[in-house]
């Protein structure tokens, strides 16, 4: 199982998301990588361990954003193949762990609508997805990708320009680490144990925004 992490609040995000991995690489992984939004989404990844990557990345400046240890599933271990994924616009970036079962199809689908992809991975599709449906309301998109995908998922998104995270899950972990102005979202307890001992479970179908203040979780296709 990978690891999965996200971070919104007032601190820099880059520290505590891979302080956060660190705590998680016990699951095992092969490559691993990070992703800090602010006026744009700035990335470090690779097939390398997260000790390897704190001492490679530059400084990532940004209060929100996320994080993943990866098992390569599709797609051999490789800095392409790392999460996080982006959109083509390079404002939508997203981290998964999970299995989506039709993303060969979804991907072809999005191929013929001008999207061009670069990695061999299922979770490619859902920045794509994403992409395609934000009009300026990424719960708005969120909701519509689900109604697309096929699988299980634990699943972050974060967008340049918005102190918000985007999750959705089923049938894979993810949790939220509830802090002082400040939210963490996890695949596991451990990754969060730092910061925070309150803990909300999420449940299968649930899907939420994340912001510093407020946690709004609502199951899939309700309002």
């Amino acid at each position: 199982m990978c690891g999965i992490v996200g971070y919104v609040g007032s601190k820099q995000a880059q520290p505590i998301l891979l302080n956060c991995l660190g705590r998680l690489e016990y699951r095992g992984y092969d490559s691993c990588g990070v992703a800090v939004s602010s006026n744009n989404i700035n990335t470090c990844k690779d097939a390398i361990r997260v000790a390897a990557l704190k001492k490679a990345a530059p400084p990532l400046s940004g209060t929100t954003g996320i994080g993943h240890t990866r098992w390569a599933t599709h797609g051999e271990p490789s800095q392409i193949n790392a999460h996080p994924h982006l959109d083509c616009t390079g404002h939508i970036a997203v981290v998964h762990n999970g299995v989506i079962n039709n993303f060969q199809k979804l991907k072809q689908q999005l191929t013929s609508e001008g999207h061009k992809f670069i990695s061999e991975t299922d979770t490619e599709v859902i920045s794509h997805l994403i992409e395609k449906y934000y009009d300026g309301y990424l719960e708005k998109a969120l909701e519509a990708t689900l109604s697309d995908i096929e699988g299980s998922y634990a699943i972050i998104v974060t967008v340049a320009c918005e102190s918000k995270l985007g999750v959705a899950r089923k049938n894979t972990p993810l949790i939220i680490g509830i802090g002082d102005r400040e939210n963490f979202i996890a695949s596991d307890v451990p990754a969060i144990l730092d910061y925070t001992d309150r803990v909300m479970y999420l449940e299968d179908d649930d899907i939420g925004i994340i912001t510093a203040d407020s946690i709004k979780i609502r199951r899939h296709g309700t309002e």
